[in-house]
């Protein structure tokens, strides 16, 4: 079994797409602005005498685009699929999301999951590790003199001292985790806690992967049977803990190709990027838009996740919080296909498919 699986991911060839919105950059104009003269000073007449005239490269780049944006993840029912990134039909779909640590999935896909709920699909979510480490010591005791108090109040024997600090501080993520979820309409029996033992070295450094780790991921993809599955691909975060997490999931869709599970033949794959990158624009294959309303929504999910605050222990380099992280990176999403002279949104979340 393999367990590098990411560093075999590759990214979607887009050579004209590529070279054109490059050329945008260049010069400063929209796709439908580009002319003959623009792409013959930077050597690509050669897609000008393939296409028959810079209008008709520029037409051709600007439709590719355009049909990355959906307000429709999980796909629009009774509607031509033709030109969307998702098909149509099943609906409404199983989706399945893997969230590395139990925010990652609002802070990365948060207004997509709330457009897939909100269009009555099945929306579970998974946390693959505890987030344990990420907790605070005064985080934890703030909890512990709550519970203190409350056994007090309640006149209910104090809690256990040997309860190991990491056991609680688990709990502490999971209750965020589970407030956000709420927040966003996903029952209880819709949130999965993995709990991957690869993680539980209780360092920052943490063991290698194992068969292990991999068994509990696919043992919840054959039982939940998804049309699609969320994964996060943000190879940048600098623990490691995503390419872990993110090899446990292909490598577990490996095992179940082996094995001919027939739910993947109607399942697709797609992968985000979170809190420490984004896909280039060119990689780009659906891109889901949000209003300000919705913009907002995603925060206040996000702002659930409170012991990942201000004293969060590894925020690293970056000072800013996660919900301005995500914010300012879905703005320059929407911001980038606004100069290409795509439609306007407040912000947009993006999305590359990964074929298994």
């Amino acid at each position: 079994m393999r367990f590098n699986l990411t560093s075999t991911i590759t990214m979607p060839e887009h050579k004209l797409r590529r070279e054109v919105i490059q050329l945008c950059r260049t010069t400063g104009k929209p796709i439908l602005k580009l002319s003959t003269k623009d792409y013959l000073e930077h050597n690509m007449m050669h897609w000008v005498n393939e296409f028959g005239s810079a209008g008709l490269v520029n037409i051709e780049v600007f439709n590719q685009l355009q049909h990355t944006i959906t307000g429709w993840p999980g796909g629009k029912p009774n509607a031509d699929d033709t030109n969307r990134p998702e098909r149509a039909l099943p609906f409404p779909k199983r989706v399945l999301v893997f969230s590395p640590h139990p925010d990652d999935d609002v802070i990365s896909m948060g207004g997509t999951i709330r457009r897939l709920i909100q269009q009555e699909n099945d929306v579970h979510v998974a946390y693959e590790t505890s987030g344990n480490i990420a907790v605070n010591d005064e985080e934890y005791d703030r909890f512990i003199h709550f519970l203190k108090g409350y056994c007090r109040l309640s006149h209910t024997p104090p809690p256990d001292e040997t309860v190991p600090v990491l056991a609680v501080k688990a709990l502490i993520r999971r209750g965020e985790a589970q407030l956000a979820c709420a927040y966003n309409g996903i029952d209880d029996s819709h949130i999965h806690f993995l709990d991957l033992p690869f993680y539980e070295s209780g360092k920052i450094e943490k063991r290698p992967m194992t068969e292990t780790d991999v068994r509990i991921v696919q043992e919840l993809m054959a039982r939940i049977q998804p049309h699609q599955i969320y994964v996060a691909a943000d190879l940048a975060d600098p623990h490691g803990t995503h390419r872990k997490c993110t090899d446990a999931v292909l490598a577990a869709i490996d095992e179940e190709k082996e094995r001919g599970a027939t739910w993947l033949k109607d399942c697709r794959v797609w992968m985000y990027r979170g809190a420490w990158a984004e896909w280039d624009v060119a990689d780009i294959e659906m891109c889901v838009p949000m209003s300000p309303e919705e913009l907002r929504e995603k925060r206040n999910a996000i702002l659930k996740h409170q012991s990942q605050m201000e004293s969060a222990p590894f925020l690293g380099n970056d000072e800013r919080l996660f919900w301005q992280r995500a914010e300012d990176r879905n703005r320059a999403t929407a911001q980038i296909y606004d100069d290409l002279g795509l439609a306007c949104y407040e912000a947009m979340e993006a999305f590359v498919e990964y074929h298994f």
